[in-house]
């Protein structure tokens, strides 16, 4: 062995050993990643969702918007229809919330989930609080604590809204428009 040979080899060593360490450290994160979210509490994320029409559907939930005019601005009303699959939400609240200072006022308090929910909004709300957030619950403990599984979220009513002066125009519109969005992926 030439010494320039004998010199290398000690790094050579060195440079293996590291590799097999290097190696087994990313076996340990990768088990220990694995195992992490195993449980789904730990992989389980709060997802929000934005809601940027007047008809929303996903698995297990559909929301639809309507308004209802009155005499005037002021008297008009606005109605979101929520439905979702009780058995993965059963519970549900509505808070209108103002963006800039977060100021959050309840629309709908904890609500167990029926065939579907209306919430009537007075338009001039969305004012103080543009921003609505139907917020959906697996368990009456989650919604006492506030810990959504999914956010949907609008800022300020959809301009795709539609208005009606004919309360039973109203209603069946949103009644067509859901029973679209449960046809289409929302609640069965």
């Amino acid at each position: 062995m030439t010494a320039q040979r004998r010199r290398a080899a000690p790094i050579v060593d060195d440079v293996a050993r590291l590799a097999r360490w290097l190696r087994a450290v990313r076996n340990v994160l990768v088990v220990l990643a694995v195992l992490g979210c195993a449980t789904p509490v730990a992989c389980a994320q709060p997802r929000a969702d934005h809601g940027s029409s007047d008809v929303y559907a996903a698995p297990g939930i559909g929301i639809v918007w309507g308004i209802e005019r009155g005499a005037s601005d002021a008297d008009a009303v606005v109605v979101v229809r929520i439905a979702t699959d009780p058995a993965t939400y059963p519970w549900l609240t509505v808070r209108g919330v103002n963006p800039f200072t977060n100021a959050q006022t309840p629309l709908l308090p904890p609500t167990a989930a029926e065939r579907s929910v209306d919430v009537r909004i007075p338009r001039a709300r969305f004012a103080d609080h543009p921003r609505t957030e139907v917020r959906l619950y697996a368990t009456h403990d989650a919604a006492e604590s506030g810990t959504a599984s999914v956010t949907v979220f609008y800022l300020g009513v959809p301009d795709t809204t539609p208005e009606f002066v004919d309360r039973a125009k109203l209603e069946a519109s949103l009644a067509e428009r859901m029973a679209r969005a449960r046809a289409a992926k929302g609640p069965q």
